[in-house]
Formats: structure tokens, sequence, C-alpha cells
């Protein structure tokens, strides 16, 4: 039979994203109408090894909901990678009566989380990443708004590479996947989308197509390129000389992490911080919780880091017809 949780550890790991404070709120209050004290660990596992713990109440994430980052901090840890750091985390978090903990962040925060659960210590993912990239969920807290705020910033972008009659790069982030590149080539009409899941490096084509539109009477031309193929300043400098078209490179960055979380990324995170206590509650450890098929559920996180994922083949022919 399981032991009964009576504290509750919330950490924010690896790269911030919009609607984690929502999901701390929701994992502190839910916890604490459940009967459980909570403890927040400050910068992720760095903070936990350097005992940077604090008790938690519902004033403590008060007026935190629209707010974006984290009010935990995040840092990315090279020593909780080693079994060494991983055994020290174990037991400071005994240390300080956390008998569970829920991690917000992606497959690299889960697979710490997995670490942990393997010493004793129950424990829940709740996947916060901007990237869209974690296979067990079809939602991950942030990509609605990353992916707004990049809309957003490329159509203004649209707006002066008309006017100048320029090829634009614009370049998202989304780390080794293409979902937000995916997403805005389409939303912004953009004549190219270029995703590490499917670019072949074939410039020529991308050239082509510029010449062809131009003869067309097209005077302008979008390019949306994935951080996870980056290089978007070299590649302008290529397609400029070969096509004979002013082209400029742009690089949206942090502020894709940034901003006041949309309604979704809220609602998203508030129901799966909740949902992440109260897997804990029901003496659960070791899983994931995620969003598939219209519901909130929760794996193992095993099954959940094993999982692979993958671009729509559909949307990404329906991309290329609309460009």
């Amino acid at each position: 039979m399981a032991k009964e949780i009576k504290t509750i550890g919330v950490l924010t790991s690896g790269g911030d994203a919009p609607g984690m404070n929502a999901a701390i709120r929701a994992v502190v209050r839910t916890a604490i109408a459940r009967g459980k004290k909570v403890k927040g660990i400050m910068r992720g596992y760095q903070g936990l090894l350097e005992e940077e713990i604090v008790d938690m109440t519902e004033k403590s994430v008060a007026d935190i909901i629209q707010r974006g980052g984290t009010i935990l901090y995040t840092a990315r840890c090279q020593e909780f990678r080693t079994a060494e750091g991983q055994k020290k985390g174990a037991d400071i978090c005994k240390k300080f009566g956390i008998d569970a903990l829920v991690v917000i962040g992606g497959d690299g925060s889960f697979q710490g989380a997995q670490k942990l659960a393997h010493l004793g210590i129950a424990t829940v993912g709740v996947p916060g990443t901007i990237d869209l990239d974690i296979a067990c969920t079809e939602y991950t807290i942030g990509f609605d708004t990353a992916v707004n705020t990049a809309m957003k910033a490329i159509d203004k972008v649209r707006d002066t590479s008309t006017s100048h009659e320029r090829c634009s790069i614009i370049e998202v982030m989304g780390r080794h996947a293409g979902y937000i590149a995916l997403w805005c080539g389409i939303a912004n009409g953009a004549e190219d989308i270029l995703l590490p899941e499917r670019y072949n490096h074939d410039e020529q084509r991308i050239i082509n197509h510029i010449i062809n539109s131009r003869k067309m009477g097209k005077k302008h031309h979008i390019i949306i390129n994935a951080e996870g193929i980056g290089h978007s300043a070299s590649m302008a400098r290529r397609l400029e000389a070969a096509t004979g078209m002013e082209t400029r490179a742009t690089i949206l960055g942090h502020m894709q992490r940034g901003g006041s979380p949309t309604c979704k990324d809220r609602m998203y995170a508030s129901i799966m911080g909740a949902y992440a206590v109260d897997v804990l509650c029901a003496g659960k450890s070791m899983r994931v919780v995620a969003y598939a098929n219209g519901e909130y559920v929760d794996y193992d996180i095993d099954e959940a880091l094993a999982m692979k994922k993958d671009i729509s083949e559909y949307q990404f022919e329906i991309s290329k017809i609309l460009g």
C-alpha cells in the first residue's frame, strides 16, 4: 500500500513557457484543498541541490495566472544528470519532508523525475514546453502563446517585406521540432516552410520557387525557417545571390517564450496542474500528465519517454498546397 503523501513539492525545469505559473498555481491550490502541504523549489533541479526550498500557501500564488515565465524560476543542471546528483536530490527531498514532486517541464525534466521516482520520491511530470515535442501528449503548456506571439510578429515582418518587395526568412523557435514553424507557416500564408522533420536541404527548389513566383508577379516571398535548421542569415545571402531579390533574415528568438499566456494555455495548465496533484493523491508515481483524444490522462514515465512523435504528413502536404 502506497504511503500517504503529506507534502508535495513543485518545480519548473528547462526552458520557461507561458502558462507555467498557471500550472504552479493549480498545483498549490489543489494540494492545499486536498489537505497537503506544498513546498516550492526554486530554479529547478539546480535549486533542489542548493536547497532553495520555500513553503507555499494559497497567497503565494495569488495574481500570477496572467504572468508569463515562472515565479519559481528555472535552470538547467548538469550535476543532476549524474547518479550522485540524483541521490543528493532525493536525500534533500526527504530532508525537507517532500514525499512527492510535480515537475513542470519537457522530456529532459521528466528524465530527472524518473530518476527521483526510483529513489523513493513519488513524481508526476506536467508537459510545459513551447516546442510541442512531447510525444505522449497532443498539447504542451506554452505552445499556444508562443505560436500566437510568432504569428503576430511574422504578420509585421510581412508588411515591411511587402513594402520593400523583399524575400524574408523568418526563424522561429522549436528546438528540433517544427510545430511552431508549421503552424505559423500555414497561419501566416508563407510561401515556403522549412521543418527539421522534412527539410532535405534542397535550396535550389526554394530558389526556383522565388524566381517562378516573381515571373507571375509576386512582389515578396516569406520563408518560415525552424530553429532546428537555423543558419537563416547565411541562407538569406545565398538566396539573394541566386535570385537577385533582396533577402533579409529575422530571428524571432526568445520573445516567443515570454508574454501573458493565452486563455488556452491558462486553462490547460490549470487542469494539468490539478490533475498531477490528484494522480499523486491516488498513490501513483512515475507518471506524466497528458492531453489525448479530448481527455486529460496520465502515462507511465518510461512509456511516455519511449514514445515517438512526428509532424502530420497531411498537414505538411496541405502547407505546400496553400503556399
